[in-house]
């Protein structure tokens, strides 16, 4: 079973690492971090990778969320009210950053990840539910090695305007990687991981409290007037905050 070595990753408070960053002034609660895997099965490898990245977050100090995609309805555009459909928005929303680890199917991502990421919209009124988040993008696969898949993430990412990190995680042959508790094996395949989550902890915290000013656009200031401002996750109080829209691409 991998571990890091806590004396080259310390465990600190927030405000030592707010400190380290040189950010002078900065929300002090710990990040929040969604995590999305891409499987149903009971021994799916992409959760289990998620899983090693949700533990070093939260030894860094994350406040961690992981979305089991069971129950989840296949995107329709018609059960926006479905349980599952409303607490896979209402995580992303609460978030501040977020990580996704997908296995390969067919040379790209899986239906599963897909069809969590088709169920949250770019805009829902005044929200913008993963504009301005940070996000890591993590692989596995079965064979040799591939960046198929973070790629692919990469592209949504960008689409659904997030901050996507430089560094990516993909584990090949996944299935030697894991001990059969379900924890990974030491190797470089694992410090990687750890290496990609602590990225995301340092870009979360000196990203969370700037979203608003660096998303801040022409067309969004136009659209003031008319409907209150949209803002990065918490909306604003006008009408059109409550008002459920269509969740189709901007550009359809």
């Amino acid at each position: 079973m991998a571990d890091f070595d806590p004396s080259l990753l310390p465990k600190r408070p927030i405000s030592d690492h707010l400190q380290s960053l040189r950010i002078p002034a900065g929300s002090s609660h710990p990040p929040r971090i969604l995590v999305l895997y891409g499987s149903l099965r009971e021994s799916s490898l992409s959760r289990r990778a998620a899983e090693e990245a949700a533990r070093v977050l939260e030894y860094l100090g994350a406040e961690v969320r992981t979305f089991d995609p069971h129950g989840l309805p296949v995107f329709d555009r018609s059960s926006h009210a479905h349980p599952r459909v409303q607490e896979l928005r209402a995580l992303s929303i609460w978030s501040e950053g977020q990580v996704w680890s997908c296995p390969e199917q067919h040379g790209s991502v899986t239906g599963v990840f897909k069809n969590q990421i088709d169920w949250i919209p770019l805009q829902d009124g005044a929200v913008r539910p993963t504009q301005g988040k940070t996000l890591a993008v993590m692989q596995v696969s079965g064979g040799s090695q591939s960046f198929n898949v973070v790629n692919t993430l990469r592209l949504l990412g960008r689409w659904m305007r997030m901050f996507v990190i430089p560094n990516q995680s993909s584990v090949a042959k996944a299935w030697q990687e894991f001990d059969d508790s379900g924890r990974m094996r030491s190797s470089d395949y694992y410090e990687r991981i750890v290496d990609v989550m602590e990225e995301l902890f340092r870009f979360t915290l000196l990203l969370r409290d700037r979203v608003e000013v660096l998303t801040d656009r022409y067309s969004e200031r136009r659209q003031q007037a008319e409907q209150g401002r949209l803002t990065p996750g918490l909306g604003v109080g006008s009408e059109s905050a409550s008002t459920p829209r269509d969740d189709r691409s901007e550009d359809s």
